[in-house]
């Protein structure tokens, strides 16, 4: 019930210092957009790089690795297995 009761009182207090103080808040207005569109963009771009990043980095990772050196190295294994096997 407190929080109703302070939240209507912020909320005519706010209202009463819009009207009294009009000016002043079309000049933060125009002050603090220009700020917030130049930290948005910075954010904006700095995501796109990352997106970019990333699809780059997946798009290495789909390529087919080149498997016949794994394989040859497997079987060089598997006979050194048999060996110490047949001892």
């Amino acid at each position: 019930m407190a929080a109703l009761v302070g939240g209507l009182i912020s909320l005519v207090l706010g209202i009463i210092g819009i009207i009294i103080w009009w000016g002043y808040f079309v000049k933060a207005l125009a002050a603090g957009i220009p700020a917030l569109l130049i930290l948005g963009g910075a954010l904006a771009t700095y995501l796109g790089i990352e997106e970019w990043k990333d699809r780059r980095s997946a798009e290495k990772f789909d390529e087919e690795p080149d498997t016949s050196k794994l394989k040859e190295e497997v079987e060089s294994i598997k006979k050194e297995v048999e060996d110490l096997k047949k001892e």
